[in-house]
């Protein structure tokens, strides 16, 4: 029988990939408890079967599903959508804002070179 792949897709950069678990207790993982709700697959790259990746989770704010990638989301306490982090930016901390304007500016020049 073939068995129902379910895929998780970020609604910002279109990444896709097959999803093993939803959830913050990945199977197979020992006393493992992550810190939000996750799209969870398994290390395709790994031999152990308790190895993970994951692959993302909902914005808090608007519950947008989103990649872990840095241009696509932030992990701040929950997890926030890039579009909801500059939304509401004057409520993050000053540490997270300077971090956001410092990758602002060096993909400014990267674009230009």
């Amino acid at each position: 029988a073939a068995s129902h792949v379910i895929r998780f897709t970020c609604e910002l950069c279109g990444l896709s990939a097959p999803f093993s678990y939803y959830g913050q207790k990945p199977p197979d993982t020992r006393a493992i408890v992550l810190l939000e709700e996750c799209f969870v697959m398994k290390d395709p790259f790994s031999p152990n079967r308790d190895k993970f990746l994951i692959l993302g989770s909902n914005c808090s704010v608007c519950h947008r599903t989103v990649c872990v990638g840095t241009d696509c989301s932030l992990f701040y306490t929950k997890r926030f959508c890039l579009p909801c982090v500059h939304k509401h930016l004057d409520q993050f901390p000053l540490q997270i804002r300077n971090e956001l304007a410092k990758k602002k500016s060096s993909q400014r020049i990267s674009s230009t070179t």
